[in-house]
């Protein structure tokens, strides 16, 4: 050939030439841009891990009120198994008719890290008689607490890291027997797998199955969306690949293990074994059973699709197959394998443990934490929030609330609007919410009623304008006061004519009296007398929002409020006059451990002492005798309990706000569009706060009798003295120096210590 043919053929040849270095150039800037892109996102932060939020720890000590009911029901919450026979692992428990005995899990509390311990809690009399730990007394012991929820991000990722040596071994080798037999010598891509698929998806002339590796499917949940195509294929490849190349196997498994999707809670979606662990059993991974992790493994190949809860067949069908790979890739013998299939699916009844999901409640530790956290540091720095629910109060008021609201909306057959209520329940004596409720079904992710409802308190205001006439020193419990029509000239020049419920009108009658059954035109004198400035000012003291106008309407209740605003005004007189802020939140520390903010209790002194055990006294003849009274058939009867109901204007408002002596409960019953309801106070809310005080159990409201007051009996409805054993009279904290008449046919008979002081003088 001459040398010109063999320069045209060379030119010829050029422009592929040409093609192909190019294309290769761009496949190795391409290459090299994805390694940048996925080793950069994966040795940074791999995961946003959302602060995890705790319930309040149950603390075991000898003379704590708590049934063996009780601890069994909280154990059952915290997915421990209870077994026949003496627990010797942690997580198991085993009772007898009078005591418990169980093997705590190890934690890390905000202050200090708590190893297992093996616990005997003996019962007797409805409190724990005995804490031992099988060979000495133990002062206190405390019980891991639930993992109530987490603080995700937007994206609605939720997911517990685990770590290698947190991950058991037989799921590790489970998975690689079900998903990726050859893991541990493939690059990423196995050939083998990828042409079977190939082959299957010709053949059927759709993509119907996926040749996918262990990595390629960390790359899918981490990196790529769920789109079918074959250059995303491509990209998954090329991906996992660079993965396998800068990466142990074993940091690649334990990603795996804490990125894939395994299901969907509400917009809540749940990433990784190891809160799936806790998602479907209420357990950690490391004391899951070889079934139970045959079905966490099992749901790898579809979570909606092989859902245990909705599909329950097909779950355990997969179940079953996973057992039958994992014996015959030797992981577990074949008798293991029967035995583990003989088993239920063993998952978590949520119903009956009484544990949901607490969005109402995580409203409110978010707003708690909003003045010192950034948004970002909550949902992605593993944060562990330490909070004061109580699950056992929480579960309660949940499942009391839907049951009342049930059956209120039958009472004109069924009601095409359903009743919406909220609950809110603190600790008395620190002022920690145990509960909150937004809505009649549990794990509702909306409108919070708990926190974000203003509406009308009706009557509950009534409480402040008797305190701020008692603090006035204007008024005693005893005084009389005339409950007959009045007309007050507003500032416009309008005229207000309030009247009383019944339509009725009472002549002279007793403060006491007044409060106890609600009288409107009594309340409203006694407001205008101690103005009503005044008033507004109390209720601020006591914790309203201090943007209250001091308008007359005021004095009945037009104010509008939220249930957690009540619960706090409520909340100060259960104190007696000692307001603490309500908080969620106990203490915050980061995710090794290290305690970041504490939320001590501050207590700040609001009203007078003296003028609000008084009032407390009305509050509790409002339960015995007035608009509380019906609570009395519901209730045990050797509870007190100092309350108040409230109804708003055409009874679009039912509330119930008081107190005993371990807790302060608000209820608000009615509909969302401000319809009328036809209830009032007491013949909605109250019924729904007394059945959730009946489950409580708990102290009675109790309190010493200030130094500056004397008891004395006086008759109810006059205020006039009398002797314990006349009818009609109570007992009531009044200052020493105030002068009543006597009941006539009825008076005190003075002691002799009296006589002579008053002769000498």
């Amino acid at each position: 050939m001459t040398a010109a043919g063999r320069r045209s053929r060379a030119l010829r040849r050029r422009p592929w030439l040409i093609l192909f270095g190019v294309l290769l150039l761009a496949f190795v800037a391409w290459f090299l841009y994805l390694d940048l892109t996925v080793t950069r996102k994966f040795d940074g932060r791999r995961w946003d891990l959302p602060a995890q939020v705790y319930a309040r720890p149950l603390e075991l000590y000898a003379g704590l009120a708590l049934r063996r009911e009780s601890l069994e029901q909280e154990l059952g919450r915290l997915g421990y198994r209870k077994i026949g026979s003496r627990p010797t692992r942690p997580g198991e428990f085993s009772a007898s008719q009078h005591a418990v005995e169980l093997k705590t899990r190890a934690f890390r509390f905000w202050d200090q890290e708590q190893d297992a311990q093996l616990l005997r809690v003996d019962f007797a009399a409805g409190r724990i008689a005995r804490l031992t730990d099988g060979r000495a007394n133990v002062p206190i012991a405390r019980v891991d607490p639930l993992l109530m929820g987490s603080i995700f991000p937007t994206h609605g990722e939720d997911r517990l890291v685990v770590s290698p040596e947190e991950t058991p071994a037989l799921l590790e080798a489970a998975l690689k027997v079900v998903e990726d037999r050859r893991f541990d010598s493939h690059y990423g891509v196995d050939p083998r797998a990828l042409f079977r698929a190939i082959f299957v998806n010709l053949r059927s002339g759709e993509l119907v199955q996926g040749g996918s590796t262990l990595t390629q499917q960390l790359v899918k949940n981490y990196f790529l969306d769920n789109r079918r195509s074959l250059w995303r294929k491509i990209r998954e490849a090329a991906m996992a690949l660079i993965l396998e190349l800068h990466y142990e196997k074993d940091d690649l498994l334990n990603a795996y293990v804490n990125e894939i999707y395994m299901g969907q809670d509400g917009s809540r979606a749940i990433h990784g074994f190891g809160l799936a662990s806790q998602y479907y059993f209420s357990r950690p991974l490391a004391e899951l059973e070889t079934h139970q992790l045959a079905l966490l493994v099992a749901l790898v190949k579809g979570p909606t699709y092989y859902d245990p809860w909705r599909h329950p067949e097909r779950a355990r069908e997969r179940r079953d197959l996973v057992l039958q790979l994992m014996a015959g890739g030797e992981v577990i013998s074949p008798a293991e394998s029967q035995s583990a299939a003989a088993q239920s699916l063993d998952t978590w009844d949520r119903e009956a443990s009484g544990v949901s999901y607490y969005p109402a409640y995580l409203q409110r530790v978010r707003a708690q934490l909003a003045d010192q956290y950034r948004d970002e540091d909550l949902t992605s720095t593993g944060l562990r929030v330490f909070t004061a629910l109580d699950p056992g109060v929480q579960a309660t008021a949940e499942a009391r609330l839907a049951d009342g609201l049930v059956r209120l909306d039958r009472r004109d057959g069924a009601a095409a609007v359903k009743l919406s209520g909220a609950v809110v329940v603190i600790d008395a004596k620190s002022g920690e919410a145990t509960a909150i409720v937004g809505d009649r079904r549990s794990g509702y992710e909306g409108f919070n009623r708990a926190v974000d409802a203003r509406r009308p308190v009706g009557s509950l205001v009534k409480p402040a304008v008797y305190l701020a006439a008692l603090q006035a020193k204007r008024h005693t419990l005893a005084s009389t006061i005339a409950d007959e029509p009045l007309a007050v000239t507003l500032e416009n020049g309008d005229t207000w004519s309030p009247g009383n419920y019944s339509g009725e009108t009472h002549g002279e009658v007793t403060l006491l009296r007044a409060l106890a059954e609600s009288f409107n035109l009594a309340t409203v004198r006694v407001g205008l007398d101690v103005g009503v400035r005044g008033v507004a000012d109390t209720l601020i003291a006591l914790g309203a929002p201090d943007d209250i106008d001091a308008f007359p309407s005021l004095l009945l209740g037009s104010v509008e409020l939220t249930p957690l605003e009540v619960a706090q005004i409520y909340g100060t007189l259960a104190n007696i006059g000692f307001r603490m802020p309500v908080r969620a939140v106990r203490s915050v520390v980061d995710s090794q451990g290290q305690p970041l903010e504490r939320y001590p209790m501050a207590i700040e002194q609001v009203t007078d002492p003296a003028a609000t055990f008084q009032l407390n006294q009305a509050l509790v003849e409002v339960m015995q005798r007035g608009t509380g009274r019906s609570a009395l058939g519901i209730l045990p009867s050797d509870l007190v309990v100092a309350g108040k109901t409230g109804t708003s204007d055409e009874y679009r408002d039912s509330w119930f706000a008081g107190f005993s002596g371990d807790h302060v409960m608000v209820v608000w019953v009615g509909y969302d569009d401000n319809r009328p309801t036809g209830l009032t106070g007491a013949s909605g809310a109250l019924m729904i706060w007394s059945s959730i005080m009946k489950e409580l159990r708990g102290a009675s409201y109790a309190a010493p009798l200030p130094a500056r007051l004397e008891n004395r009996w006086i008759e109810y409805e006059t205020g006039l003295m009398a002797r314990p054993d006349c009818a009609d009279v109570v007992e009531l904290a009044l200052p020493p120096d105030l002068r009543l008449g006597a009941k006539p046919g009825c008076a005190p008979r003075r002691g002799l210590f009296r006589w002579l002081d008053e002769v000498f003088n």
